[in-house]
């Protein structure tokens, strides 16, 4: 199956040129060089610029190319599977336009799009020393409107900002009630060449242990005059905005995570085919094939349960303030589990620099520990779901939520609708419709089972998911609707709703998209529902279940060996171990002893 966005993303990777090339602009060795010298990757946001990557920052209809946030994913997943400073520092410029394009009038939404796609950058203002993501805390204020005709005078100090002293406009959450509360904040698009410059200073860039070039720093104003026109949206309606806006970026947030395991991935296994150890190759040995088949089923989880989010953006978006909970939840955590496993193959030089690839697996793994931070961390995001219990609980119970929103989200196929802002809510009233799908997702995949019984594994398994899934959403029921101190175990209990929600989501996946995805290069993925076993698999393993029956260790090593070949595959083809098709970062990698193709793997397992 050939995908727009995967297409999209494999042009743009080709125009970047081969990363092993140390002549190339957006080459490895570059990246080493620059986090050595902790320095901004000026250059290679540049090169990025001159294809037109800002441009996709920018919504169709405010003069940019964003018509669909599958495109928007698979772009910044380029980006981040090269180098994880770049895209956080390049992609930063989205997270800050955001507020605008969901809460701005049209006039603001022009100007701040023609600036992106000019290569102005933007940045978000958030976070202050004091409060951190305590947002209802925040300090930066306005004074009196009397004291600056036609606007305000801004005071106070934002900190730990991404390109607070790069970024020409800074979408900064402001304090302009002084009794604060939910209602005593606004969202203001402050353009800082505009300002007085003896109104405001930046603070010194943090030194970081990772994304060492990123601009990390922050922003202190004193007085500083703001017109009323940066305004954006209603006046004391900024939580909402940022809140409705974080459910986007969250979702974005798992192209980094999904590009970190890519890269991972492939150090691991190109260290694996290449090392021996006891007269045998380190690829051949059963603890290092594990480890590879765990990392490699939870790189095809994470792409599947991205993908039904970044398309539920416009398909589902009344139901974002759980889809960008539990995606930003688990793409962050599940790789860094990713990124752990592989240690265990590279052992010491997973910490080296220059010793292997460059040293590129520390940074790496250096650079990924904080995307689980920004934007909502870990217990930020499993708090919003615990927030939303009653509702999600009520509406399993009776089956609501939209449905037809999963349907669309799941069939890649299938035509997204434009996004429309004014249905982003800050609760799923009405459940999730993934999980709503659940039911008659297992029972289509049993009528198929009965008619090809190579399916009958995947289907024991959603069945054991299903029963989890009951079962975890009457504990949900079990809590109170309103919590003022959260006990450890509902954390628990919301931990376990997004393993489920994922699995929902990849065999939702499978059923939408297998019958496209039969031809091509990653058919024999789909083939069986090879993926889709895997998947399960690991979420079920998660969950503290036995995914299969009496014979579940046989068939794991079955669905590890396949899974294992079509990774090796992929390498020697040169592909990105992906989902759907798209060329890799580089070319062909190491050759295996016996093996350079999926089918002459297959039949050696």
């Amino acid at each position: 199956m050939e995908h727009a966005p995967y297409r999209l993303a494999g042009e743009f990777d080709g125009f970047l040129g081969d990363p092993a090339d140390p002549s190339n602009a957006f080459s490895y060795a570059h990246c080493m060089e620059l986090d050595e010298k902790e320095e901004f990757p000026s250059g290679i946001c540049h090169r990025m610029e001159e294809w037109g990557l800002a441009d996709y920052y920018v919504p169709v209809q405010h003069g940019g190319r964003l018509r669909d946030y599958e495109q928007l994913l698979q772009l910044i997943r380029t980006v981040a599977r090269r180098d994880l400073t770049v895209a956080i520092g390049h992609g930063k410029t989205y997270l800050g336009g955001v507020c605008v394009w969901i809460a701005g009038t049209a006039e603001q939404a022009e100007r701040l799009g023609a600036d992106i796609r000019a290569g102005v950058p933007v940045s978000l203002g958030l976070t202050e020393r004091a409060h951190g993501s305590d947002l209802l805390a925040g300090e930066v204020r306005v004074g009196d409107g009397t004291e600056a005709e036609g606007g305000w005078l801004v005071s106070g100090e934002k900190w730990l900002i991404n390109n607070a002293t790069r970024g020409s406009l800074l979408s900064l959450l402001t304090r302009t009630d002084p009794a604060g509360g939910p209602r005593g904040f606004s969202v203001l698009l402050v353009d800082k060449r505009e300002l007085d410059e003896h109104t405001y200073r930046h603070l010194p860039k943090i030194p970081t242990h990772g994304i060492r070039g990123a601009d990390i720093s922050g922003i202190a104003f004193e007085g500083a005059r703001v017109s009323r026109e940066a305004l954006v949206g209603a006046e004391g309606a900024g939580i909402e905005t940022v809140i409705k806006a974080l459910q986007l970026t969250r979702t974005m947030c798992a192209a980094l995570s999904l590009g970190a395991g890519d890269h991972g991935l492939r150090i691991g296994l190109d260290f694996a085919e290449e090392r021996e150890l006891y007269g045998r190759k380190l690829i051949d040995l059963p603890q290092a094939r594990r480890l590879l088949t765990a990392g490699a089923a939870d790189v095809l989880l994470h792409e599947a349960v991205a993908l039904v989010a970044c398309r539920a953006v416009q398909s589902q978006t009344a139901e974002m303030s759980v889809t960008a909970a539990v995606t930003k939840y688990l793409l962050p955590t599940g790789t860094e589990e990713v990124l752990t496993g592989l240690t265990r193959i590279l052992g010491a030089r997973a910490f080296l620099k220059g010793v292997y690839a460059d040293g590129r697996f520390q940074k790496l793994e250096r650079d990924h520990r904080i995307v689980g931070l920004f934007d909502g961390n870990t217990l930020v995001n499993l708090n919003s779901l615990v927030n939303q219990f009653r509702s999600l609980a009520r509406g399993w119970r009776r089956g609501t939520g939209d449905v037809q929103g999963a349907a669309v989200a799941c069939d890649l196929s299938a035509e997204l609708p434009p996004l429309d802002p004014s249905r982003l809510s800050l609760v799923a009233r009405t459940g999730s419709g993934v999980l709503a799908a659940l039911p008659a997702g297992v029972e289509e995949l049993d009528r198929l089972a009965e008619r090809d019984p190579a399916l009958a594994p995947a289907a024991v398994a959603a069945h054991r998911l299903l029963d989890v899934t009951a079962a975890v959403h009457e504990e949900m029921a079990g809590y109170p609707p309103v919590m003022t101190d959260v006990p450890p175990q509902a954390f628990e209990t919301a931990r376990h709703y997004t393993l489920c929600w994922a699995g929902a989501a990849c065999l939702g996946l499978w059923l939408g998209t297998s019958g496209h995805a039969a031809q091509g290069a990653t058919a024999g993925l789909w083939r069986d529902g090879l993926w889709l076993r895997a998947a399960l698999d690991r979420v079920l393993s998660r969950l503290g279940e036995r995914p299969d029956g009496p014979e579940a260790p046989g068939d794991r090593t079955e669905i590890h060996e396949a899974l294992l070949a079509e990774l090796r595959a992929a390498r020697h083809g040169g592909r990105l171990f992906s989902l759907l098709p798209q060329p890799g970062p580089a070319g062909p990698g190491p050759e295996t002893a016996g093996a350079t193709a999926g089918e002459s793997e297959r039949t050696s397992c």
